[in-house]
């Protein structure tokens, strides 16, 4: 009876061609076909203005008295009742991105051994301060974890309830503005034995527009690896990821887009990194970082 009820449900909502659905249950594929009319029209009859129809810049705007805060989370000491080990190395990462990040213009602040609840206060602080002299924020995490998990020292907590402080709803001043995080940790337990390869190595014309935007747009997320895969660090050398990545933006941070970094950062891990193991099963493993964006424009720090 549900199902019949639903179905008779969604043919009344399938009546009206402006009503837009969603790919998730209930069905709505009874008026499918009417996402597919050539305009739409408003209640007078006149088409009605998509937003796509506004003129963008395709650049972050980056003309602001500051490039913008940028919080280093460095957890290396873990509670014995987690079973995590020491992550030795990651000073070595907390200081090479300290004086990255400080060069491309932010100001930088590094916390050391965050608890929970402490990784929980400080983004929940900064997401509360204003940004409105800021041209965008920055957050990295380096610690250990696991699938959409990121390791205080004394537990687990989701990555989306760190990042979720910064939605286009809950923190206005940076809304419409980059806000990057920047993820070493694992995400699951997989192992990348790699493959031999063949070959080597907004300007508006409108005179007052009014448009709404998604609260988790303009959101950059470059992980150290893909999800359900470990990440590789050297005690010595620090993590594979922030070693690629801090190359990269010290050599193109100022001249090449965001994307184009990462996607370089990709490469560098992909092609120039190899664990070494005396424990067989860890010997000769690969990694590739991955990056979602929600970005909508084109970010240079130039």
């Amino acid at each position: 009876m549900a199902d019949s009820q639903d179905h008779t449900e969604e043919q009344g909502a399938g009546d009206s061609a402006n009503n837009d659905t969603v790919d998730a249950k209930p069905d709505r594929s009874s008026f499918v076909p009417s996402l597919f009319s050539k305009k739409k029209k408003n209640d007078s009859g006149k088409s009605a203005k998509n937003p796509r129809d506004r003129v963008p810049t395709y650049q972050y705007n980056m003309n602001f008295e500051k490039v913008g805060k940028c919080i280093i989370i460095n957890n290396k000491n873990f509670d014995r009742a987690t079973g995590m080990g020491v992550r030795n190395g990651t000073d070595k990462d907390a200081e090479a991105l300290f004086k990255c990040f400080r060069s491309l213009g932010f100001d930088v602040t590094v916390y050391n051994d965050c608890s929970c609840a402490r990784m929980q206060d400080l983004l929940k602080k900064a997401s509360e301060e204003d940004h409105r002299n800021s041209a965008c924020f920055a957050c990295i995490l380096l610690s250990h974890g696991e699938e959409n998990l990121i390791y205080g020292t004394d537990g687990k907590t989701a990555i989306k309830d760190l990042t979720a402080h910064f939605r286009g709803d809950r923190c206005k001043t940076l809304l419409e503005k980059p806000k990057l995080f920047f993820i070493q940790a694992c995400r699951g337990t997989e192992l990348d034995d790699g493959i031999q390869a063949d070959s080597g190595p907004i300007s508006d014309t409108d005179a007052s527009p009014r448009y709404k935007i998604p609260v988790e747009a303009d959101f950059l997320f470059a992980y150290s690896t893909v999800p359900g895969y470990y990440s590789w660090r050297n005690p010595g050398s620090g993590s594979w990821f922030v070693q690629a990545l801090c190359s990269i933006l010290n050599e193109h941070g100022k001249s090449l887009e965001i994307l184009q970094i990462l996607t370089r950062v990709n490469d560098r891990v992909a092609r120039h990194f190899e664990s070494q193991s005396n424990d067989p099963c860890f010997h000769e493993k690969k990694q590739i970082p991955c990056v979602v964006s929600m970005l909508t424009k084109e970010l240079y720090f130039r």
